[in-house]
């Protein structure tokens, strides 16, 4: 059973007037990135580019970002991360409206989209680093900030496609590109009205005459990732996680359920996995687990749910069910990983940290949507999701038999534990763990 923590629900701030704002900006900047694939696809099948131009257009800004996102969290630990995101927002709000200019005129050209495309990664690069630092300083109860964060994002991935569709339909993708300029506008003015608190003395990296080098930062950054077992070891089992789950899951589930059902069951099937990511954020509110990386790892084992129901061929209301268990057991996995990386790691180091793990985390998911394809035609659909939900239960597994992971004290319970002091981010608790 899941011990929670009794602090009183009154000192769990999380609201306010700069919150909120940051809260809107993530909102609307998450709708229309969720509008980008459907507007992609339509706009280039139109102007006589096939499927693999669409899997370049968007492959230019996963690349990007992937490989830049690392030294975005030296530049969000040497400067204003506020200004930073900021900025990246005004980039992409001037590649997105180019695009739309594009789309409108009729001259597309795949190379010219593919830049686009290249430029929004690198931008996404700058701004998602500076994330990690911004949600601490808003709010006193982080894991309620990101489980509100969560709820919106999981809602905006819902009525995202459904709105770009629409826009298609009534206007063109031209259209869904503008949409998606002004969700970057609105954002950069959230952000240009946000009033970060200031940072205490001594939290930032890097100042004045006395700044290190840029590698150095990088450097110092990859020591104290290294430094903290339970940091490393679940971005290393996430890998595998990324290769043989989630990876071939996404394509090979698309490619079953239309085959079996039509792209309308497979429309469900993802709303249910957006219902449950809001399910799974709106139970992250409510429960406190002291352990929190053990918790996110035991509801993470719901994921299995879904490769598992459509690899066994099972009804489209079972595979629905599936999808929905899956989707609240990533999204508490989700808070409860982003709460405990926010909580345990040093500010003037955070940004650097958390880009080091979304790359991390990352880098594999590519290879194992590759891998999807030659896998199942050498042993069919069905099994590799089969093998998939069984992976998903070892990787769970795998991650509970780390101590350094399962026995983490959050914390507010290691705060209580230690007399006021809070207990090293990178330390083991001295308690065995309980129940």
């Amino acid at each position: 059973m899941v011990r929670t923590s009794s602090r009183p629900t009154a000192a769990r701030a999380v609201w306010s007037r700069d919150f909120a704002l940051f809260f809107a900006a993530r909102a609307v900047a998450r709708l229309g990135d969720t509008m980008l694939p459907v507007a992609l696809a339509a706009g280039l099948l139109q102007h006589g580019y096939g499927a693999g131009a669409v899997g370049l257009a968007m492959a230019a800004t996963a690349a990007a970002f992937a490989a830049l996102v690392v030294f975005g969290g030296v530049l969000a630990d040497r400067f204003s991360t506020r200004k930073l995101m900021i900025g990246a927002d005004l980039v992409r709000l001037g590649t997105q409206a180019l695009a739309a200019v594009l789309f409108f005129s009729g001259h597309v050209v795949l190379w010219q989209i593919c830049a686009i495309g290249f430029a929004n990664g690198v931008a996404g690069a700058v701004f998602q680093p500076g994330v990690a630092s911004t949600v601490p300083r808003l709010a006193s109860d982080v894991q309620g900030a990101n489980g509100a964060i969560r709820v919106a994002e999981s809602a905006a991935q819902l009525a995202g496609p459904a709105v770009a569709g629409l826009l298609v339909g009534f206007a063109s993708p031209g259209g869904v590109f503008a949409a998606h300029a002004t969700t970057y506008a609105v954002s950069a003015l959230c952000l240009l009205l946000l009033r970060l608190p200031p940072l205490a003395p001594g939290s930032r990296a890097v100042s004045g005459r006395g700044r290190k080098a840029f590698r150095a930062d990088l450097a110092e950054g990859w020591r104290q990732f290294r430094a903290r077992r339970w940091l490393w070891s679940v971005i290393a089992v996430w890998c595998v996680y990324m290769i043989a789950v989630w990876g071939p899951t996404v394509p090979l589930v698309a490619t079953e359920v239309v085959g079996e059902h039509g792209p309308r069951a497979y429309g469900l099937v993802n709303s249910a996995l957006g219902a449950g990511t809001v399910v799974g954020g709106l139970l992250a509110l409510r429960l406190r687990p002291v352990r929190m990386l053990r918790a996110g790892a035991i509801a993470l084992v719901g994921f299995a749910a879904f490769p598992a129901s459509v690899g066994a061929g099972l009804g489209l209301p079972a595979m629905a069910a599936g999808a929905a268990v899956a989707g609240a057991g990533m999204s508490f996995w989700g808070v409860m990983w982003a709460t405990s990386v926010q909580t345990q790691v040093p500010p003037d180091v955070l940004n650097r940290i958390h880009a080091y793990d979304v790359a991390g985390s990352l880098a594999m998911m590519p290879v194992g949507q590759a891998l999807a394809g030659p896998a199942a035609s050498v042993l069919g659909a069905d099994r590799v999701l089969l093998v998939a939900g069984a992976t998903s239960f070892a990787v769970c597994a795998a991650v509970l038999l780390i101590p350094a992971v399962r026995g983490l004290v959050r914390v507010e319970a290691a705060t209580a534990g230690s007399g006021g002091a809070l207990a090293p981010a990178g330390a083991e608790p001295s308690r065995t763990p309980t129940g």
